[in-house]
């Protein structure tokens, strides 16, 4: 068996939905580490199912169980890496912090990452789209030299005219533009206007103004496709 197949078998058992490598040879924010593997795990269909009035308490409960699965699942990555005889850097949320920078972003974007592996696209949303869970995961990623076998990119879109996020996003953020890998997301996403109406929204549904929200993942037909797959 090969690494990459080894590492993708070990991640899948280890809990993640999906396992993809990529190429970050022009934009690792850490010099050597050119490969980046990236994996995500779905929000169980009952939450999202429940979301027509978004935010509920079960998808910020989960939300914030899935980051503490997912950087759980990003150091057993850089541990097996390690052992392996390679260099590897999780990218945690415990390790990024809370530093989004200006745009409310990280250096190296997870979805970035996943895009680069063929994972999925970055829907009108500015949110990783899958064909089969629509935005409805979280995800996570690790830096390494390895020599995985990367997928091929998805360098644009595939929403096409949908605009069901846009129709469904009260805080006017999404201004319908479709992406593709050389627009910056502020140049089709308003990342100001989706945190001043999530403050609002989480306030009114669930006492306590955060920065959550939710209704474009429920909104997606992806979405609603893998919600109503028995």
């Amino acid at each position: 068996m090969n690494l990459s197949l080894e590492l993708k078998n070990f991640l899948l058992a280890e809990g993640a939905t999906e396992v993809g490598f990529a190429d970050i040879t022009n934009f690792t924010p850490k010099k050597g580490l050119d490969i980046g593997v990236i994996f995500y795990i779905t929000y169980p269909k009952e939450i999202i199912q429940n979301m027509q009035n978004a935010p509920t308490q079960e998808y910020v409960e989960e939300l914030v169980s899935l980051n503490t699965r997912l950087d759980a699942l990003g150091m057993k990555c850089e541990e097996f890496l390690i052992n392996n005889g390679y260099d590897a850097y999780a990218q945690t949320k415990k390790r990024l912090g809370t530093d989004f920078g200006e745009f409310n972003s990280f250096e190296l974007p997870h979805k970035t990452i996943a895009t680069r592996a063929g994972l999925g696209w970055i829907g009108k949303s500015a949110l990783l789209i899958t064909k089969d869970y629509g935005p409805a995961l979280r995800m996570s990623s690790v830096l390494t030299d390895a020599p995985l076998d990367v997928g091929t990119p998805i360098l644009k879109s595939k929403c096409g005219k949908c605009v069901e996020c846009k129709n469904a996003c009260f805080g006017r953020a999404i201004s319908g533009k479709e992406w593709n890998h050389k627009l910056k997301r502020n140049e089709f996403y308003d990342d100001k206007k989706c945190e001043r109406y999530a403050l609002k929204i989480s306030e009114e549904n669930l006492g306590k103004a955060d920065t959550v929200c939710g209704k474009c993942i429920y909104a997606c037909p992806h979405t609603q496709k893998y919600i109503k797959k028995l």
